[in-house]
């Protein structure tokens, strides 16, 4: 922790930044080990103040010693106290996760308290930065999530059976995770057959799966905070030749995709790689996501792997590589790993098989 605060304080001072005022829950952990759903870090240049409420402040005293933990209520006049404590005016706030409502609220302290020299200053992405190269402790956590969601994933697929319905599918994957170890979903497991398959964010409905479908599962395990993202598709039988084309050009994108993205790349130009793949195929129009996002203490972290982004992909960086093909009224393909760039290049954490019939359920 100590590492990453001084990371965080070296970048205020770049900013022009007194102190950095930290509710992003992830953010939150990830700087002080707290783990409980309310709080505030303030990080100052010599100080790190934990304020929570009365629920916490034994459990932040544990998991946050670095810290020094201040008992809070549900008025923010602790702000303008603290601030006087600690001797600092120009703080910067997470714009992305306060609400305005909550804005007008420090504000109002800060007028209440005559803290007429204190500045309040925007910041967007800052410790979220920090947080892209994960070190080898936090890789260690992910690795072993994408491990839960391959033996899941091998365990259940081969016990799918016509007519079962995908809402019966998702929760028996979900136990499986649960069982593995995992202290729960990353996010809401994805299940969707036929037509369905066609909605990247499809939520697993009654609809009973048929042969010779597209199937498309997408699921992510939790471990000690950490997430995995993985999908995979296929169909139960013998599979039909637009499924089998279709899902030749999506592997090809993502095959394509990792064995070319390098350290130093921009994350659009990452993006661009797999895009001219599923375009040249004449499926421009049916790929209308990104490549793949971040991924560590939340599913969908920095960097962002879409058209236009300049965010350059670092050493250390973990992502998703996620190729798609969605055709409205026949369904959809899509094939997502979990990877890490090491030593300049891309290694993927999934090891599920990807090729046609990936998971044997076609005999």
């Amino acid at each position: 922790m100590s590492e990453r605060l001084q990371r965080l304080r070296t970048r205020l001072g770049e900013m022009g930044l007194d102190a950095l005022l930290v509710s992003t829950p992830e953010n939150r952990r990830w700087l002080s080990g707290f783990t409980g759903s309310a709080g505030w870090l303030l990080i100052t240049s010599t100080e790190a103040l934990l304020a929570t409420d009365f629920r916490y402040v034994e459990q932040a005293g544990q998991q946050a010693p670095a810290f020094r933990v201040v008992r809070i209520t549900g008025s923010y006049e602790w702000l303008p106290k603290l601030l006087q404590e600690t001797g600092v005016r120009r703080v910067g706030f997470e714009a992305g996760h306060v609400t305005v409502a909550t804005y007008q609220a420090l504000v109002q302290a800060l007028k209440d308290a005559q803290a007429r020299e204190v500045s309040l200053q925007a910041t967007q992405g800052v410790v979220e930065a920090l947080r892209m190269k994960k070190d080898p402790g936090e890789l260690a956590l992910i690795a072993q999530a994408v491990r839960i969601c391959d033996l899941a994933l091998q365990e259940v697929a081969p016990t799918i059976r016509e007519g079962e319905t995908e809402r019966a599918v998702a929760w028996r994957l979900e136990k499986a995770m649960r069982e593995l170890g995992a202290e729960g979903l990353a996010f809401e497991t994805i299940v969707a057959s036929g037509p369905n398959s066609a909605l990247p964010h499809h939520r697993p409905s009654d609809r009973p799966i048929q042969a010779g479908e597209p199937i498309v599962i997408d699921f992510g395990a939790r471990y000690q905070g950490y997430c995995a993202d993985i999908t995979r598709t296929f169909c139960l039988g013998p599979a039909p030749e637009t499924f089998r084309r279709v899902y030749d050009i999506v592997l090809t994108a993502q095959l394509t995709a990792l064995a070319t993205i390098q350290e130093g790349m921009k994350a659009g130009d990452a993006d661009r790689i797999a895009r001219k793949v599923i375009e040249d195929a004449g499926y421009t129009e049916n790929f209308g996501h990104s490549l793949g996002h971040g991924i560590g203490l939340a599913v969908h972290e920095a960097p962002r792997l879409g058209p236009g982004s300049e965010t350059p992909l670092e050493e250390g960086t973990v992502f998703t590589v996620e190729p798609g093909i969605y055709i409205s009224g026949w369904g959809g393909v899509r094939i997502e790993d979990t990877v890490v760039l090491e030593k300049g290049r891309v290694r993927s954490l999934t090891s599920l098989p990807k090729r046609e019939d990936p998971l044997g359920l076609g005999s």
